[in-house]
């Protein structure tokens, strides 16, 4: 495919994208768009334009909303043939490449746009399902023998988060506050979290409402899965040490969640299919599937102090996931708990087994005993007030490229 709309070859946002999210136009304007190139196309106004007329089941402009959850709500059926439709539209030879007026009323440069939340998020899960990363924890806080808890190979763990705080790439993150116990203290103190981390994930959204009760299987686990976002799972180490025993992560996490703007579709993402890692021991029927059900999506993380310039910290990839989608999804309900349109789940931190893959601070400085030397002389052992953190990720194959953009997040200072 070739489109009409020049963009640079290496765009995370080809043709063969189609990416979903909000914006306001205008200053004023929201509405659900997709992005080729740096142009951002307001998909509300090309309805009343009359280009997804021959859609069944897009009887309203669904795009005319604040959020994307009535349109990913209709189903595959519906979403991806507006996909489809959209890159039809964008083809070189199609009738809007002439089409001066509809051209100049719907596109918009990126810089004169305001990205938001891209979906209204009524529930959160974060699963732990990077092998790597479980094993270095494990090695660090528990036996270095047995790094893995007895439960880790037969199920998808996972906790329940706080999904009101989850915010949109370019939300800044103040510096979480709470009770932490030094280690040759005999007692609790409270004040600033000193060991403030990110945590190098992706996420997948729903498209449906389950009612209690039922299950979703491996089988159409894909079919209820919309698309994915790149996820920054912000963590308070020193907090989240101290209170975590016996019922897992609470204000060490609860702070604050950043999510890119760009919502990928799973369509989009086909030709980065690739084979999960041999499981062993096997797994229970329920979590048994068939076909390539990981994707190889490169993830790139840079550390940008204030006044500085980015150092690239971490290089990883999704494909390394111990436990993919389907069964992260066939587990969370096969005890019948439902789901709603809009609900995020995060993967877990994603690392690999060489050191530079790692995908938190935690792991790359190993808890501090070996500091990150940046570019400008200095050094981090976690995050530092004023440092920005930035997370990329892109599929690349047979000269087809589809990339997520990016999520970023600047730690301010904690207040008084």
């Amino acid at each position: 495919m070739k489109s009409f709309v020049n963009y640079d070859q290496n765009s995370d946002f080809s043709i063969y994208n189609i990416p979903f999210g909000v914006a306001v136009f205008e200053q004023e304007y929201i509405a659900c768009c997709t992005r080729i190139g740096d142009l951002v196309i307001d998909l509300a106004t090309m309805y009343d334009y009359g280009f997804f007329d021959e859609i069944e089941g897009l009887n309203e402009n669904v795009f005319e909303a604040y959020t994307l959850n009535e349109f990913i709500e209709l189903g595959k059926p519906v979403t991806n043939a507006v996909r489809l439709k959209i890159q039809e539209l964008l083809d070189e030879n199609s009738k809007l490449a002439n089409d001066e007026k509809t051209k100049e009323e719907c596109f918009y440069d990126l810089d004169k746009v305001k990205m938001m939340m891209p979906v209204h998020i009524p529930n959160y899960t974060d699963f732990y399902s990077s092998i790597e990363h479980a094993t270095n924890v494990g090695k660090m806080f528990r036996d270095p023998a047995n790094a893995l808890l007895p439960n880790w190979k037969h199920l998808p763990v996972g906790y329940h988060g706080r999904a009101s705080s989850i915010v949109v790439s370019g939300t800044d993150i103040i510096r979480p506050k709470g009770q932490t116990k030094p280690a040759d203290a005999d007692s609790p103190v409270f004040g600033p979290s000193k060991q403030l981390d990110f945590e190098l994930e992706m996420a997948f959204i729903v498209n449906k409402h389950t009612e209690m009760g039922e299950s979703i299987t491996t089988a159409e686990a894909e079919d209820a899965i919309f698309g994915m976002v790149i996820f920054n799972d912000w963590s308070a180490r020193d907090i989240q040490s101290w209170e975590y025993v016996p019922l897992g992560p609470f204000l060490g996490k609860n702070f604050g969640s950043s999510i890119s703007p760009w919502v990928v579709t799973l369509e989009a993402l086909e030709p980065f299919r690739t084979q999960s890692p041999v499981q062993e021991p096997a797994v229970l029927d329920y979590l048994k599937f068939e076909g390539d059900k990981n994707f190889d999506i490169n993830l790139e993380v840079y550390l940008k102090p204030e006044n500085g310039t980015e150092n690239l910290i971490s290089q990883s990839n999704y494909k390394f996931m111990y436990w993919n989608m389907a069964q992260q999804l066939a587990h969370h309900t096969v005890n019948g708990c439902n789901v709603e349109v809009g609900d995020v789940y995060a993967s877990g931190t994603i690392s690999g087994e060489n050191p530079n893959a790692f995908g938190s601070m935690l792991e790359l400085t190993w808890r501090g005993q070996n500091p990150l030397k940046l570019n400008n002389g200095e050094e981090r052992k976690f995050i530092n007030d004023n440092d920005t953190i930035i997370m990329r990720g892109y599929g690349e194959k047979d000269g087809i490229r589809v990339g997520f953009g990016e999520v970023s997040g600047k730690i301010l200072p904690a207040t008084l």
